[in-house]
């Protein structure tokens, strides 16, 4: 399967590519993933000032109006820099929530922000108990006052410590694992009785553990209907998973070529590893596996935007499926055909190999959505 790109998205290309070889070296990636926030202020600023982060808004919100397919684009270069900056967690996530349930006056305050360079979100909806579950929410929003209290804990908020605003999932209705009664609150950060416990996870990103107790929010705070919000997030996470597929074709990438040139140069018996058809017919299969992930990703990005729901989860379930098998397969050779050194700090085989594998358990591994494609109707 080969997509052929438009001639923004060729351009799209070329712009994250030459950001990533000129802008992002792996030295710098090292450091900032060792970094307090995890990414780089001035490299989010840059992406304002080239419309990346207004890429998937509608003109009528400030962006651009472009697709997942467009995201995907943008994504697969930031897989081949593993980029840290949460774009994910900002654009796809917080602001695709806004921009789907938001009032003008919200998306106006967020969105514009968000789209500026200017505010950055996160979206806590991830709890304990959760297992991968998008309608396991267990926190609740009680309404007390002129609006509600939240109390509840979110586990493994993706940018959570740096976000300005951080957008709640809470229960005012319904069972612990009914899709009604979901709703989702803008929350500031710094609201008495939020507790933030910001940590780095394997892969170089930034995440966070969350806790509400008793946080009083206006009722301007919730994002549309009381109670209405399964249907947004479901969409909104099918979107970011094609997104990160497609980061993941880009690490793949990188992956099979940094594994093929170095098997090229180091020699056992007096000749180059590379050499031996036993090597060479790996790396085919390494190469296969990059090519059927990247095409599932790319086919996914064309679905998601679509109005048909069982179509667009099977699309993204069908990509995060082949992205887990063969960022699972291509991550462990490459692992052992550069030897044990291949897990050092040094070694940038390494870095790839835990974020293909942080991807592969993100919203869900690939046996949770081999079962999600199988009920999809």
């Amino acid at each position: 399967m080969s997509f052929e790109f438009t001639e923004e998205q060729r351009l799209l290309q070329e712009s994250a590519d030459r950001f990533v070889q000129n802008d992002y070296p792996f030295a710098l990636r090292r450091e900032l993933a060792a970094s307090k926030s995890g990414f780089s202020a001035d490299n989010w600023k840059t992406f304002a000032e080239l419309g990346w982060l207004a890429i998937p808004f509608s003109e009528d919100d400030g962006g651009l109006g472009w697709g997942t397919a467009d995201i995907a684009v943008l994504m697969e270069c930031f897989g081949r820099g593993l980029v840290t900056e949460p774009y994910v967690a900002t654009i796809m996530l917080g602001g695709g929530l806004v921009a789907a349930l938001g009032s003008d006056a919200q998306k106006t305050d967020i969105l514009g922000p968000v789209i500026g360079g200017e505010m950055q979100l996160a979206f806590a909806h991830g709890e304990p108990r959760g297992r991968f579950n998008l309608h396991a929410v267990e926190t609740t929003a009680t309404k007390g006052g002129d609006g509600y209290v939240l109390n509840g804990a979110k586990a493994v908020v993706f940018n959570g410590g740096a976000a300005d605003k951080i957008i709640v999932s809470a229960r005012t209705g319904g069972g612990a694992r009914d899709a009604d009664g979901i709703s989702v609150f803008i929350v500031d950060p710094g609201a008495n009785g939020v507790t933030i416990r910001d940590y780095g996870t394997v892969d170089g990103l930034r995440a966070a553990d969350i806790t509400l107790a008793n946080v009083a929010v206006s009722a301007d705070s919730l994002l549309g209907a009381e109670g209405g919000a399964a249907a947004a997030i479901d969409a909104v996470t099918d979107k970011a998973i094609v997104a990160i597929c497609a980061e993941a074709a880009g690490a793949m990438e990188k992956v099979v070529g940094q594994t093929n040139e170095y098997i090229k140069t180091r020699k056992q018996f007096g000749q180059p590893i590379g050499a031996f058809q036993v090597l060479q017919h790996r790396m085919a299969d390494m190469f296969q596996a990059h090519q059927l992930a990247r095409a599932m990703a790319y086919r996914a990005a064309t679905v998601v935007d679509g109005d048909d729901a069982g179509e667009r989860v099977r699309a993204a379930s069908a990509a995060k499926v082949r992205t887990g098998d063969s960022g699972r397969l291509i991550g462990q050779e490459a692992i052992q055909l550069h030897g044990g050194m291949g897990m050092t700090e040094e070694m940038d085989v390494g870095h790839y190999f835990k974020r293909l594998t942080m991807i592969d358990t993100q919203f869900g591994d690939r046996h949770h959505h081999l079962r999600k494609f199988a009920r999809a109707k």
